[in-house]
């Protein structure tokens, strides 16, 4: 018996009903994958009408994609495929991207690739971090400008605190496995995030742009739908 809801390939379980349920279409993990099961994947999303959104799109995967699906955009930093079957509706609202330095760069695009998918404004600053306080607060009257400000950051991670005490919306903070010595690839961050005394900072995983941008989206899609 045929299940509108999935696709069967044997080795994958494909949830062709995130979009009615969660608004947004299953995003595929690249990482881990062959190449031949994440060309199987995408056009199955594609020949079932679906957008599809890949993450953690390492070179050969890049390469073969871009093959088989020349229209499709493709953000070497930040590691993402989205192939577009049908039009994204513009959300209204806007969602800006800070990194504390340009090593945190890939995972900002990352969110930013994840949220413009959404169909959703976005802007990228980079490099304002805290060892250098004027960079930031000669951007900060643009940060203020958004609805929802994703603070991306690695070494101590201070940035997300100081961001949150200086706007009034939330901020969502993604710790980067970026830093010297006992950085433990992200876990000191992650925890000085955690330990944020601004009221207004959440955190998502290490390295987690994905994820900081579809949260973040879903903020604002759910206030559009309340809205209309």
């Amino acid at each position: 018996m045929n299940d509108p809801a999935r696709a069967d390939l044997g080795f994958a379980q494909l949830d062709l009903a995130r979009q009615q349920r969660c608004g947004f279409p299953e995003v595929i993990y690249g990482e881990g994958k062959t190449i031949d099961a994440l060309l199987a994947i995408v056009k199955t999303m594609q020949q079932a009408g679906q957008n599809c959104l890949v993450t953690r799109v390492n070179e050969s995967q890049s390469l073969a994609l871009a093959e088989l699906f020349p229209d499709a955009k493709q953000n070497r930093l930040g590691r993402t495929f989205w192939l577009t079957t049908k039009p994204v509706e513009t959300v209204p609202g806007k969602i800006v991207v800070v990194t504390a330095g340009t090593a945190d760069i890939p995972v900002a695009h990352e969110a930013v690739e994840s949220i413009q998918a959404m169909g959703i404004e976005t802007e990228l600053i980079a490099d304002v971090g805290v060892a250098g306080l004027h960079r930031l607060l000669g951007q900060i009257e643009r940060i203020r400008q958004a609805d929802v400000v994703i603070v991306v950051a690695g070494m101590e991670a201070a940035l997300a605190s100081v961001v949150g005490g200086l706007v009034a919306v939330p901020v969502i903070a993604v710790p980067t496995s970026v830093g010297y010595g006992s950085n433990f690839q992200g876990l000191t961050a992650l925890l000085g995030m955690l330990n944020s005394c601004a009221a207004n900072v959440v955190v998502v995983n290490i390295d987690a742009g994905f994820k900081a941008g579809y949260v973040a989206g879903l903020m604002l899609s759910a206030q559009h739908r309340k809205s209309g």
